[in-house]
This record gives C-alpha cells, sequence and structure tokens, in this order.
C-alpha cells in the first residue's frame, strides 16, 4: 500500500485562499480543508494551532495576490495611478469574496488612514505616483489616500451589490480625483503642468 501523501502548510494555506476565492470565509473550516486534501483534520491541526491561524496564514496569500493583481500593468490606462485604481475596482467585481476577505473583515481594526499609508507594501505605488506627478513621498501618500478612499468607495459598491458598470464613467471620476488632487496641491489649473 502506497504511502499517504504528507500533508503541508502550503497546501493548507492554498486550499483554505481556494475556499476563500470560491465561497467565502466564513466557509475555511479544518474539516472543509481536510476535505478537500483528502485527510482527517489531524494533519490540518497539525500545522496550525487553530482555524484562525489558517485564515491569517491565508491572508498572507491573499494580500500578495491582491498585490500582484492591481500591479499588472497589462491593461494600459495612460496613467499608471488610473491603471491600479481600475485594476483595484476589476479585483472587487472579480474577486468578490477576496476582497470583502482583505478589505471588509475587520483586518485594519485600531488602524489609521495615516498606519496604512505606512505600509511598506504601498511603497512601490508611492513611488510609481511621485514619479508620474513630480511630487514628494508625502504628497504621494496624501494622493494616493484620496484616490484609495474613491476607489475603494466604487470597488465596495461592486463587491457587494449587482451593479451596471460604466468604465467610462469610473475612469473619468478617477481623473477628476487625480487631477483634482493635483490642482488643490500644486495651484495649478493647467492639467499639462501637472
Amino acid at each position: 500500500m502506497p504511502p499517504k501523501a504528507k500533508i503541508t502548510k502550503e497546501m493548507i494555506v492554498d486550499v483554505a485562499f481556494g475556499i476563500i476565492q470560491s465561497d467565502g470565509v466564513d466557509k475555511v473550516t479544518a474539516r472543509n480543508i481536510s476535505e478537500q486534501l483528502n485527510c482527517s483534520t489531524q494533519p490540518v491541526l497539525y500545522h496550525f494551532a487553530t482555524v484562525e491561524d489558517i485564515k491569517k496564514a491565508a491572508y498572507e496569500k491573499a494580500d500578495a495576490y491582491h498585490s500582484n493583481y492591481i500591479m499588472n500593468m497589462e491593461k494600459d490606462y495612460e496613467n499608471p495611478m488610473l491603471t491600479i485604481g481600475m485594476n483595484y475596482i476589476h479585483f472587487a467585481m472579480e474577486e468578490k469574496n477576496l476582497f470583502r476577505f482583505l478589505f471588509q473583515s475587520n483586518e485594519f481594526s485600531g488602524a489609521s488612514i495615516p498606519d496604512l499609508l505606512n505600509l511598506e507594501a504601498l511603497l512601490p505605488l508611492f513611488t510609481v505616483l511621485q514619479q508620474e506627478a513630480d511630487v514628494s513621498l508625502e504628497e504621494a501618500k496624501e494622493i494616493f489616500s484620496t484616490l484609495f478612499i474613491f476607489a475603494h468607495g466604487y470597488a465596495s459598491l461592486y463587491a457587494n451589490n449587482t451593479m451596471i458598470y460604466d468604465e467610462a464613467k469610473i475612469i473619468s471620476e478617477l481623473e477628476k480625483v487625480f487631477y483634482g488632487t493635483l490642482y488643490v496641491m500644486k495651484g495649478d489649473t493647467d492639467e499639462k503642468n501637472i
């Protein structure tokens, strides 16, 4: 009789991620994971003390997946920040369960917006924005904060509702927010100088 396949931590996280992606975080249980791995719950709970620990590991995987998704510049909207904003909204539409898990699960409890802006994972976004808008790091954070809150509103609506998608309208709105924020910051009304 062949030996049973060894269940690894990575296998457990991958299955938990898949469950969250397809069915939502509430469906992540030791039993559901073990059923998909065709094993008992013992190997699952051997690697992780609790199901919450599995969810934390799955959160890290989901966060990395989300970062890669939004930084994908394949679809070019002529402005890297607009592309990132549109990718964020598309992520919410295409990966509703992952979006809810990442951004609507109280993961940021006790944090402030400035705390979020100091996350190391956002540094590549700020670098792109600094180059695109010719602004300082602090100005890039301020612009990003405004854009993020606006894009997050659209993303939340699409993640939680079946709505008609109007890409041209969203692009127009995001451009207004981007250029409007730059205008206020620089006091320049000529878009070519921004």
